[in-house]
């Protein structure tokens, strides 16, 4: 049976997973997002295979994530910037980091969202842009769009059910 490519889904969940959702596009985004913008340093930070990190910015710079800026005439050298895109993925990096320390940090939390003014620690929750209340209580629910298929629907309307 053929199945659909994700990136072609009319999930967005699928969607982003078709684009990011591989181990070292979510690590580049986390490095540019550290200030990293230098194919050296990518390959440093991650230690990750030459040819491989090349594969991975290209296809970020091909989803729209990266922008490629040469800064180098002699040799030809580049440098990786999060676009608007790019930046707006923040918030899934802030979740994951939240959840990863929540669930998995046995030894305790290595690397934390922090106020840059008060150095204080900052724990990342999903809200509600017009209310301003956290997104984890009962009277939200995932509902289809405008762009939903019957079959969409269906599915949404039996887990709004339960």
């Amino acid at each position: 049976m053929l199945r659909k490519p994700l990136a072609e889904m009319p999930c967005p969940i699928a969607r982003t997973v078709a684009r990011v959702a591989d181990h070292w596009s979510v690590l580049i985004l986390r490095e540019a997002f550290y200030g990293v913008t230098r194919f050296d340093e990518f390959q440093q930070n991650l230690d990750i295979a030459p040819n491989m990190l090349t594969r991975r910015l290209n296809s970020l710079v091909e989803e729209g994530m990266l922008v490629r800026r040469q800064y180098c005439d002699r040799p030809p050298r580049s440098e990786y910037l999060l676009t608007e895109r790019g930046r707006d993925f923040r918030p899934v990096l802030l979740a994951m980091l939240a959840w990863g320390n929540k669930h998995l940090a046995r030894e305790g939390e290595s690397v934390q969202l922090a106020n840059l003014s008060t150095g204080e620690r900052v724990e990342p929750v999903l809200v509600d842009a017009a209310s301003g209340r956290p997104i984890t209580d009962a009277d939200y629910h995932i509902a289809p769009g405008p762009a939903a298929t019957d079959r969409v629907r269906r599915r949404l309307s039996r887990s709004a059910e339960a």
